[in-house]
């Protein structure tokens, strides 16, 4: 069984539901000691990026976006966000939420090479 965990997101203003979910579930996959990582594209950027991360509120019984992605970081979680995605939306590393940082398919391409799960929302 693998030690690690990936989370795929590509929804986050146009549909919320999805990335909170999927960050529900990156932090079961922590709690669960798995080395977890979620990457984020498309519309799913918009989850790292600061100012928009805290408009995503689902209501109950779920914490709002923003808390997720804080308990996430800062249990450890790793978030990379498409750097093409970010390009195509205008979006620069200064504006990524701390613990986020760009990067392209291939480091996503590499976590999964190792066996890694992966779940996407």
């Amino acid at each position: 069984m693998s030690n690690t965990f990936c989370v795929t997101i590509s929804e986050c203003n146009t549909n919320g539901d999805k990335a909170t979910l999927g960050f529900v579930v990156a932090n079961a996959a922590l709690g669960s000691d798995k080395d977890t990582m979620v990457f984020l594209s498309a519309d799913g950027v918009w989850a790292a990026v600061k100012g928009e991360v805290d408009k995503i509120n689902e209501g109950e019984p779920f914490a709002p976006l923003q808390e997720l992605v804080e308990k996430f970081t800062n249990n450890g979680g790793k978030i990379l966000v498409c750097s093409p995605c970010m390009k195509k939306r205008g979006l620069t590393e200064d504006r990524l939420v701390a613990g986020a940082k760009p990067a392209g398919g291939a480091a996503l391409v590499e976590w999964l090479a190792n066996g890694s799960p992966c779940v996407g929302y």
